[in-house]
């Protein structure tokens, strides 16, 4: 259960004047309910400007999909509820708030030049995770770990986040993790990817994660199967992980749009060719997929499947942002 936030669009609005406060009657599905509406400026104050304004509609803290009326005076305005893509965890009245506020400071720094490198942050964080050992994951110690050489290009992506974590730490401290996972499924969105919903209460480490835990980009596949086995993740969501890897300059398809294109790259085998630029794309690891039945199994239905490919994504996505997680009792 979480409240519902829904954007405006202030077109319909030139003509109306909107008080900072108005309790609405709100019609759902044929049924009213009350819902207190609330018109915030970006700088958090109350004002009667229109511009930017976003109003946040609080039913009951139940959310509500389809199509809302909410009527005011003699003036009806028509928008359609969006959930946030954030859940916070455990304490929603005292979350969601914060959440809400980390998605609005991630849509500021975040655009489809850097999704890429957000991304991959995301996945050297939480691909520490060692699953006998319980250690690594999705923690934050990334910040620690810059300097070692599988992470060279990841200062400029954490750099990125470090303004919207100030901005969020004003109101209410968040864990890098959170903010890293949160930032990582976003990227995924804005570049035409499935909308993946990320819960926020992830605890920090205070140390760097065990060396040598991040699966080579120069790995077999056999080796990197059993690598992501010792993280707990199957053939079927290593092959939907690797994904990812359609967007940023490795040769799959468009940089800046999450799609499938990466799958029907790979069955075309381009490094194959005499062509020295064919012989560019993708990482060893990628190349190695295709050479494992089990791993062609899932290119091939990926690369007719997007749809299938997004769900596989979405899920995995959040089994790796998890793991190894430590959560807080409450926010």
């Amino acid at each position: 259960m979480m409240s519902t936030a829904a954007t405006v669009d202030l077109s319909l609005l030139r003509s109306a004047s909107v008080p900072p406060q108005f309790s609405p009657a709100v019609e759902v599905g044929g049924k009213k309910l009350d819902a207190a509406c609330t018109a915030a400026s970006p700088s958090g104050t109350s004002s009667h400007s229109l511009i930017s304004h976003t109003f946040s509609i609080d039913f009951a803290r139940t959310v509500l999909d389809g199509r809302v009326s909410c009527t005011f005076g003699r003036r009806e305005l028509l928008f359609t509820a969006t959930t946030s893509f954030l859940l916070p965890a455990a304490n929603v009245s005292a979350a969601e708030d914060v959440s809400f506020h980390l998605q609005e400071e991630i849509n500021k720094v975040l655009s489809k030049g850097n999704a890429a490198g957000l991304l991959r942050l995301v996945f050297h964080d939480a691909g520490t995770f060692d699953k006998d050992e319980n250690t690594g994951g999705m923690n934050g110690s990334i910040i620690y770990e810059l300097d070692r050489p599988e992470n060279i290009g990841l200062k400029r992506s954490l750099k990125v986040l470090e303004k919207a974590k100030a901005e969020v730490d004003s109101v209410k401290p968040v864990s890098w993790a959170d903010l890293i996972a949160a930032a990582g499924a976003y990227a995924v969105l804005i570049c035409g990817g499935p909308k993946i919903n990320v819960e926020l209460g992830r605890v920090d480490a205070m140390v760097p994660d065990p060396e040598g835990k991040l699966p080579e980009e120069t790995q077999g596949v056999a080796s990197m199967k059993q690598s992501f086995m010792r993280k707990g993740f199957s053939t079927r969501e290593l092959v939907a992980l690797s994904g990812a890897h359609t967007l940023g300059n490795k040769g799959f398809g468009n940089p800046t749009v999450f799609d499938n294109s990466y799958y029907k790259i790979l069955l075309g085998k381009p490094w194959s060719s005499s062509d020295g630029m064919s012989s560019m794309i993708g990482l060893p690891s990628d190349r190695a997929l295709v050479q494992d039945d089990e791993c062609m199994r899932w290119i091939a239905k990926y690369a007719d499947d997007q749809s299938l490919f997004f769900e596989d994504f979405k899920n995995v996505y959040i089994k790796l942002v998890n793991s190894g997680a430590k959560w807080k009792r409450s926010m």
